[in-house]
């Protein structure tokens, strides 16, 4: 199958096994050294903590962009960028010729071995069983454009199944078959069913995947578009935050809702009376969505405690909030496509800056070069000492993009720019000028010069693109 941009990504980024030897004297032209208590070049116990680099800012409240200034970006981004999927746009019917190449774009029929979770090859019926359920022959010449808001995080999938399916015979975490992943309240549009009727292909404003029918509750044009322009609102500035337990509302029950995802409050819901059977005063008496036993949307309250990280309106964009949202997520697991219930490097990016209001593609690929951002551009030929005077510039909030993978830059130090950055590993030179390989797989701080690609070409020698969130 075609690896997609999104998330060739993480993973190839960090495809990082030796190939090859620095010499001493080039792996340490800045001094580097590997403490023995983080075993990560250049990292110290004290730089795990937020505040150790918050406290370095000269300005840490300073506002990048202002709401009005996001707004006019966030419009611009769906304006130019090809990657995004205008909803309301949408016209109340759609033509087979644009159904099927969306699911035409993604469900291509893979032509390399594929092994299953027990590290045997896929056999070429299954596969075929797995593509013809797309029925993509179904499509009709047109049909009523139809609208859902998913109620449930829930996972993308390049084909309706939920077969795992990887690369070789002794990966399992990397599924081929993952794409990424939706959040309560993110809306959809409907515009296909599998064979087997339990699964949807949607498009949503940053993807167009398979999504089971089990999340997807399908409502009215104007109740599913409106649910997201609803207010007054909380907006979650955690990694994440839960609903309460309820038996008398199971679809309201427990409910993770995930950095920057945005709920309608109920600010009218009466004082003293009870939300599913609980008193709502300790709480934020919200709106969720639900699936109906027949599909169809209705709303129900819910309760969001208090103590859960949420603001009622988006976080200010500012190099502190920044470096926070990104260490909100620190250690958290590597999850390619929003997989193990976490996300991969172009999701961590999206959704820290999702918190201040701000929206960015789904997929490196495109988030590199999206001409809503203040882009900066190298090509191949470019020399060290040209990017060299570019990275010794960068600033906090600064996204970094080699092939296939994002950093977010959290500051420098005596002009080395330190990173935060969600991968399966970091290689750098050793001591002795041989190569460490540090298997992270998760969200991790490291400096951005010593990291190394193969053991001969560094990350600054990788880098195509940087992206500014900034005038």
């Amino acid at each position: 199958m075609r690896l997609r941009p999104i998330l060739a990504a993480c993973l190839l980024s960090t495809a990082l096994f030796s190939t090859g030897l620095l010499s001493s004297a080039n792996a340490y032209e800045h001094g580097w050294t590997i403490p023995a208590d983080t075993g990560v070049v250049g990292v110290e116990q004290a730089q795990l903590d937020p505040a150790w680099w918050v406290e370095r800012q000269t300005e840490p409240d300073r506002v990048i962009l202002d709401a009005q200034a996001i707004a006019a970006q966030n419009a611009k981004l769906m304006q130019l960028d090809r990657s995004m999927h205008d909803l309301d746009a949408l016209p109340s019917s759609l033509e087979r010729a644009r159904v099927a190449g969306w699911i035409e774009g993604l469900s291509k029929r893979p032509t390399r071995t594929l092994y299953d979770e027990r590290g045997e090859v896929v056999p070429a019926a299954d596969l075929d069983s797995i593509v013809d359920n797309a029925n993509l022959a179904a499509v009709p010449a047109t049909q009523a454009t139809r609208f859902g808001l998913v109620v449930h995080r829930a996972a993308l999938r390049s084909f309706p199944t939920r077969t795992r399916v990887f690369s070789s015979n002794d990966d399992h975490d990397i599924d081929r078959f993952q794409e990424s992943g939706l959040f309560p309240g993110d809306p959809v549009a409907i515009v296909h069913e599998s064979r087997d009727g339990n699964w949807f292909f949607i498009v949503n404003t940053r993807y167009a995947a398979w999504i089971e029918k089990q999340y997807v509750a399908e409502g009215s044009r104007d109740a599913v578009l409106g649910y997201g322009r609803k207010t007054p609102f909380r907006i979650v500035t955690g990694a994440r935050a839960t609903t309460v337990y309820t038996p008398e509302e199971p679809g309201v029950s427990e409910v993770q809702l995930d950095m920057g995802v945005r709920v309608p409050v109920l600010a009218d819901w009466p004082v003293g009376t009870a939300v599913n059977g609980q008193h709502g005063y300790t709480s934020h008496v919200i709106q969720l969505p639900v699936r109906n036993d027949d599909g169809s949307l209705r709303f129900a309250p819910a309760l969001l405690p208090r103590r859960e990280p949420t603001a009622e309106a988006p976080l200010a964009l500012t190099p502190r909030n920044l470096i926070q949202q990104g260490f909100k997520f620190l250690g958290e697991r590597y999850g390619w496509g929003h997989s193990y219930n976490a996300r991969d490097c172009s999701g961590f990016v999206s959704e820290i800056y999702r918190s201040m209001g701000v929206q960015l593609p789904r997929n490196t690929s495109d988030q590199a070069v999206s001409p809503a951002l203040n882009r900066i551009a190298f090509a191949e030929k470019d020399s060290h000492a040209k990017r060299m005077a570019v990275v010794r510039e960068l600033q906090v909030g600064d996204l970094v993009y080699i092939p296939g993978h994002v950093m977010m830059v959290i500051d420098r130090i005596d002009g080395e720019p330190y990173v935060i950055h969600d991968t399966t590993g970091l290689s750098f030179a050793g001591p002795d000028g041989g190569i460490v390989r540090a298997r992270t797989n998760g969200v991790t701080v490291s400096p951005l010069t010593p990291l190394l690609f193969n053991g001969k070409t560094s990350f600054v020698d990788r880098i195509t693109n940087i992206q500014r969130i900034r005038p």
